[in-house]
């Protein structure tokens, strides 16, 4: 069975790397998730504090940067 997806071949070297897609793209996708996380803390957070996901900054951060990176940086590509 063929697959239609593409391999990503890494850059050698670091400044090639950091030149790549194969960097800046998870990069842009973990900052675009954090940034959602930051404001979905600021507009739809919890207020009381009593969940530990939506009441804190950092965890939205985090938890926003994740999603992101993994939408981003999805396993299969057009599978």
């Amino acid at each position: 069975m063929s697959s239609s997806c593409e391999i990503e071949n890494k850059p050698k070297g670091w400044s090639a790397l950091l030149k790549s897609w194969y960097f800046w793209k998870p990069f842009v996708g973990f900052t675009a998730g954090a940034v959602a996380g930051v404001l979905y803390y600021y507009f739809v957070g919890s207020a009381s504090g009593t969940s530990p996901v939506t009441s804190d900054l950092y965890s939205n951060m985090l938890f926003g940067g994740m999603i992101g990176f993994f939408i981003v940086k999805s396993p299969c590509c057009t599978c």
